[in-house]
């Protein structure tokens, strides 16, 4: 009796779940086109995105280069790469100068691209706006190479600032060469290369924002700062969340091109964050392709629990966060 009643439940289940993939493909052929468009950027993703993951095993062997990674003897133990890794000063150093670097990128440079969103906003001039916008978004077509080249003719013991220093009688300052510069001078250099290409994405949601608020606050008497603060702002405050989870999700990967190019011997104590410290150890000396793998995975993993942590926050705090 009681098999009898459950296949009668499961039926009407199979017989909904079939109608559901009858309609799909229905569907599918009646929109074929758009699936054929889909298949380059699929098989894009499968051979440059998912393919290479197969890679990560180097993390768990010792790498033979005749051999190669699939090849490749696994590690005895299977984690040996990661107890020499954990047992390394240079990384865990390496890893505190990250945290210290990016948290201050956090909180120093995310704000501006959201302050000159907010400051264009205000202009009323169309045509002052536009150069405006060009002015600051420029910096970031150029590379990292050409800004540090920029820097150095600008802030070397030699460069423009010292000349006119010396030729005001004060001493020259070491602006490329100071440790206690340097984390000062990745900032200002990052917030000049990208604010302005990051605050169209700001400039994009208040352009979203409906402008009878606006009407209805002017009627109302409430000033341009009032109007700011309590309709502008709230209204992109779901775009600032989503970005601020992203940001916190690169905390161990980023800017790896800005400090190789910015970083020299003078600097390299306080240079030398996680991706510096990966580049070494794979190109700089004797190359173990397993060792600086398995502090590839572990960066990653670390990256995953910061963006899983911040949306979770951001939920609990009221925002919409990435994942439904």
């Amino acid at each position: 009796m009681a098999k009898n009643q459950n296949s009668a439940n499961k039926a009407p289940v199979t017989a909904a779940n079939a109608k559901g993939i009858t309609k799909t493909l229905i569907m599918m052929r009646k929109h074929w086109q758009i699936y054929v468009l889909l298949i380059a950027p699929l098989l894009w993703y499968a051979l440059f995105a998912y393919y290479p993951l197969a890679g990560l095993q180097l993390a768990f062997k010792v790498y033979k280069a005749k051999r190669g990674i699939w090849a490749s003897p696994w590690a005895d133990p299977l984690w040996q790469n990661y107890k020499a890794l954990f047992r390394d000063a240079f990384f865990w150093r390496s890893v505190r100068r990250t945290l210290i670097i990016n948290f201050g990128r956090l909180f120093i440079v995310f704000p501006f691209p959201i302050i000159l969103a907010l400051a264009l906003n205000e202009l009323r001039l169309g045509k002052s706006k536009k150069l405006m916008q060009t002015i600051f978004t420029f910096p970031h077509f150029l590379s990292w190479v050409i800004v540090v080249a920029i820097m150095r003719n600008l802030l070397s013991v030699d460069g423009l600032v010292n000349v006119v220093l010396k030729a005001s009688g004060r001493e020259a300052i070491n602006f490329l060469g100071s440790e206690s510069l340097f984390q000062p001078m990745l900032y200002i250099t990052d917030i000049w290369k990208g604010a302005g290409y990051s605050s169209i994405i700001y400039l994009s949601a208040i352009s979203g924002i409906d402008q009878d608020q606006y009407e209805a606050a002017e009627v109302d008497g409430a000033s341009r700062w009032q109007r700011l603060i309590h309709i502008t702002l709230p209204n992109i405050m779901g775009t600032v969340s989503v970005m601020f989870i992203l940001a916190t999700g690169n905390l161990m990967t980023n800017g790896f091109d800005q400090i190789f190019n910015l970083s020299n011997a003078a600097t390299k104590n306080v240079a030398e964050v996680l991706d510096m410290y990966i580049y070494r150890i794979t190109f700089q000396a004797s190359a173990d392709f397993g060792f600086s793998t398995a502090v590839s995975l572990f960066r990653s993993i670390i990256n995953m629990i910061l963006l899983v942590t911040a949306d979770r926050v951001s939920k609990r705090l009221g925002g919409s966060g990435l994942f439904a």
